[in-house]
């Protein structure tokens, strides 16, 4: 049966709210296929502002992948700003779609892509306007699966009572593998409901489905055990890994945004994972191993995506691009290829001992010299060796020193507060570097408008990190800390003029922390916030810490936000993730984290020998690096 497009009642609502072109639908390169002809439907959702939302990644590839397959249908949402959903609540339209405006309860599946964990009250406001039941316990076989994916989805216990199912890792087999299983359970006639679809998606060993585990607690409140309650459901679930990312070349036909998006450019990834072995870094830890893509792939993905989109920027994307083992010639080949045309190359965040001029001389040949961004990530030379950043401040300078003499004039600096054994000379640490940068620029230039900007965000501990046993920062400590090293800076007459600083307080991050390693019971904070009107809780403007702090009071019983946070676990407790395997060896964890309070550093195993964090035996898979010996040729520009 139809289902019709719900624009006709939406339309006289958006000359009354802010930005009303993010829900207008019709970008290029989007996708309305026919509802009828589809047996599989699925609604994406990366849950928060189309400006944020439309250029991720992760959803536009599980978008296209989708709507390649035939009988397959996939469209996109995104929340909506608190004006628009007064007026949809007044007016009794729901959540919809931003491609067909079908409303998303019609839909097979509705999948939400979680890189943060601020954004689980956006879900709920999405769930209630969408007409499904919050808990899934609640729904019935006439409403969508509810599954979460993206890193956030690593920890899926606090949001475990409002979703379906949840997905560890890549997503572009498990999407197809999740549809054909739904495809197939409707063509037998649904048997056994909803309950039968999520048993055959859960015996898979692919699929999380939180209803069919219990978890049980001590006196003290710590987790006693996590135990599937029905046969057949395993144990563990395990997360899903791309072995061949020249066979997934997404996004093909990249979607070109109406309204403006936090980044307008093309982006290819051009290699996944990374083993750097940065403690603090969950994204380093789940993506393992290191897959990269040819040279010759990422050459065609450009001159495709280019063509279908129209942008003039391309971005390289991976956890650290200046490590693929082919940069170099990936950098000299599109630079010749796309030399006097409008199209620039850009490279994200750089690693100190990456980066080499050649290399940046390349990036900015199309004639844009944006700053160069650099990630010591922490203050103090100490603090690095805890967080096994291994890069010393004499390397930064020389760095920096070669960039200034070489017409750069603008250098940022990335750094957390917060870490764990921080003390507060290693926060105070980062004004002295911050000054030698400075001080080299001017000596190396005999200039005086060199600047450098200082970034800190505050430290919050992750599942399948080595610090996922650390005692979170206390808030009120991050900001002292924080206010000493501003104060410093802007007493100082001969460098603070040419400092700028950036922080945020530490509040968010403290509910980050309660969020990305809580358990179940923490869902009946988020709900509490919700209710009480939190949204878009990772936007400052929308934050409050008291809300959350009060519904936490309320909330938790036998618990409390700081023995969430600030409480350090040991080595035997059962932590709420431990039945997710991301195929990280727990002891191998456990033994980084002792490296790390002993300021032990280890090498990075793409260049030196293996040292046993268990990825590549337990996920079957190993590390994918070049070279190819292969160039990129010139393309004739027409």
């Amino acid at each position: 049966m139809s289902v019709e497009s719900l624009f006709p009642r939406l339309e006289p609502l958006l000359p009354a709210v802010q930005k009303p072109i993010q829900y207008v639908g019709g970008e290029l390169n989007s996708s309305v296929k026919d509802w009828d002809e589809a047996q599989v439907r699925w609604a994406l959702m990366y849950p928060d502002a189309y400006e944020v939302g439309q250029p991720n990644q992760g959803v536009q590839i599980l978008y296209e992948i989708l709507n390649e397959r035939e009988g397959v249908l996939a469209e996109r949402t995104y929340s909506v700003w608190p004006d628009l959903e007064a007026l949809m609540r007044e007016h009794g339209i729901p959540q919809f779609t931003v491609d067909a405006h079908r409303p998303v309860g019609a839909f097979d599946v509705f999948g939400i892509s979680f890189s943060t964990e601020l954004g689980y009250t956006n879900m709920l406001t999405a769930l209630d306007l969408a007409g499904i039941p919050l808990h899934a316990a609640d729904r019935t076989d006439d409403h969508p699966i509810v599954l979460a994916g993206g890193h956030a989805a690593f920890n899926p216990e606090p949001i475990a009572d409002f979703l379906d199912a949840a997905v560890l890792g890549d997503g572009e087999e498990i999407v197809l593998a999740i549809t054909e299983v739904i495809r197939e359970w409707k063509d037998e006639g649904r048997p056994g409901g909803r309950d039968e679809l999520l048993m055959r998606l859960a015996r898979s060993g692919g699929v999380y489905v939180p209803r069919f585990y219990d978890v049980t607690y001590l006196p003290d409140g710590r987790i006693q055990r996590v135990a599937p309650n029905r046969p057949g459901v395993p144990w563990r679930v395990a997360k899903h890994t791309v072995m061949d990312l020249d066979q997934w070349p997404y996004p093909k036909k990249p979607l070109v945004p109406l309204a403006e998006t936090v980044h307008e450019r093309f982006s290819v990834e051009i290699f996944r994972g990374c083993t750097r072995g940065c403690r603090f870094c969950q994204a380093g830890m789940i993506t393992r191993p290191v897959r990269e893509r040819s040279i010759t792939t990422i050459g065609s993905m450009v001159e495709t995506g280019l063509k279908e989109s129209g942008f003039q920027e391309v971005g390289l994307l991976s956890l650290s691009s200046a490590d693929h083992s082919e940069i170099g010639d990936i950098a000299k080949g599109l630079a010749d290829r796309y030399e006097g045309t409008n199209t620039s190359l850009s490279l994200p965040s750089t690693r100190v001992d990456a980066f080499n001029i050649t290399l940046a001389n390349e990036f900015s040949r199309g004639g844009r010299r944006s700053g160069l961004t650099f990630a010591p990530e922490g203050g103090s030379e100490r603090m690095r060796k805890v967080i096994n950043k291994m890069v010393s401040e004499d390397d930064l300078i020389r760095t920096v020193t070669t960039a200034y003499e070489n017409g750069w004039r603008q250098v940022k600096l990335y750094f957390m507060c917060g870490l764990p054994t921080e003390e507060d000379e290693d926060v105070l640490a980062i004004a002295d570097m911050a000054r030698r940068v400075i001080r080299a620029g001017r000596e190396a230039t005999g200039r005086r408008d060199i600047r450098c900007t200082v970034s800190i965000g505050g430290f919050v501990p992750k599942p399948h990190t080595p610090f996922q046993w650390a005692a979170q920062c206390d808030h009120e400590t991050v900001d002292r800390r924080l206010r000493a090293l501003k104060d410093t800076l802007r007493r100082d007459k001969e460098y603070g003029r040419a400092i700028g600083l950036r922080y945020h307080d530490g509040e968010p991050s403290i509910i980050e922390g309660l969020l990305s390693r809580g358990d179940r019971r923490v869902g009946k904070v988020i709900q509490a916030v919700w209710e009480d009107g939190g949204r878009f809780d990772g936007w400052s403007e929308f934050f409050s810490f008291a809300r959350w702090q009060s519904c936490a009071e309320k909330a938790l019983e036998g618990v409390d936000l700081d023995w969430y946070t600030v409480r350090e676990r040991d080595e035997v407790e059962v932590l709420p993730w431990d039945h997710l395997d991301a195929g990280l060896d727990r002891e191998w964890l456990w033994q980084d984290w002792q490296d790390a309070i002993d300021e032990t550093e280890v090498e990075d195993c793409r260049w030196t020998p293996c040292y046993d964090c268990g990825v590549c035996p337990t996920m079957d898979t190993e590390i994918q690096i070049g070279p190819t010996g292969k160039k990129l040729l010139p393309l004739t520009v027409v």
